[in-house]
């Protein structure tokens, strides 16, 4: 059945899941803060609206953006590490009241595993763990997924992704400029863009609200591992790690999302390489 959906943030993931909701023949509204980016959401088939999420009340068409839709899709970054003193709260804080008058019923907030901080030893990261982030990014999307699901009057479903890539768009393009870089050993956390995807249409597909998922690639190879292997395929230089100072980090754990949405991965690690 068609929904009306409205995704706060068409950028690089947005944008492309904005597409596929459409190809599920869904009516989708999309938000951008870019004038210059409307005429192309409009010839992909979008509703284009130019809104800005602030610190105060949000600016823009924000009414007319969510009206006579049911899910909102909160796909905006925190942004804290270009500005570290930026209140992402607050922002969300200021966009409830205008959720609360409109037609959404329904809110998926796409979070991050960073709400989980890196340990020694690198813990199970389940469905039942507790966020414990001790970075300021991390403790910020923590009180916010709070105040999103302590609303009654929409119902909300907490979206936890691993670290984001495509073969265009990958952290090792970053690591590989890098000297020293910390946690060689530590396991990687990682989703490809098209898998991000395809759990977000699950979870609209099977109706799926007041709940909470942490998802990344069930496989965890070490850091350094992993990004040297990367590199040599991209052509970029190999890294280099700091193997003095102890590692840290953690694994996340994907099986609630593969049994409860019943959810099969489609990318792996490689960057161009489908799963069997």
């Amino acid at each position: 059945m068609s929904k009306q959906i409205s995704i706060l943030g068409t950028g690089w993931l947005g944008l492309p899941l904005a597409k596929a909701l459409l190809t599920e023949k869904h009516i989708v509204k999309g938000s951008t803060t870019s004038k210059n980016k409307l005429v192309n959401l409009k010839n992909q088939g979008i509703d284009p609206y130019l809104t800005e999420v602030t610190e105060d009340r949000p600016k823009g068409a924000i009414d007319s953006f969510l009206a006579k839709s049911e899910i909102l899709i909160i796909n905006i970054p925190p942004g804290l590490r270009r500005n570290p003193e930026s209140n992402f709260v607050g922002k969300i804080q200021h966009l409830i009241p205008i959720i609360e008058q409109s037609t959404i019923q329904k809110v998926l907030f796409i979070s991050s595993t960073s709400v989980f901080a890196d340990l020694e030893g690198f813990p199970l990261i389940t469905s039942e763990t507790c966020p414990n982030a001790i970075s300021n990014a991390g403790k910020q999307l923590i009180e916010t997924e709070k105040i999103l699901r302590d609303n009654q009057n929409f119902e909300t479903t907490i979206l936890r992704f691993a670290g984001l890539f495509d073969s265009r768009r990958h952290p090792a393009t970053m690591l590989s400029k890098r000297k020293n870089i910390k946690n060689p050993l530590a396991p990687i956390n990682l989703i490809h863009r098209e898998d991000c995807i395809g759990v977000i249409k699950k979870i609209i597909e099977m109706d799926h609200w007041n709940d909470v998922f942490n998802t990344s690639y069930p496989e965890h190879p070490p850091k350094a591992k992993y990004y040297s292997m990367i590199c040599k395929q991209m052509e970029l230089p190999i890294p280099d790690y700091d193997y003095e100072t102890l590692s840290k980090g953690k694994i996340v754990n994907s099986d609630k999302t593969l049994k409860v949405l019943g959810y099969t991965f489609k990318r792996n690690l490689n960057l161009f390489d489908k799963n069997p």
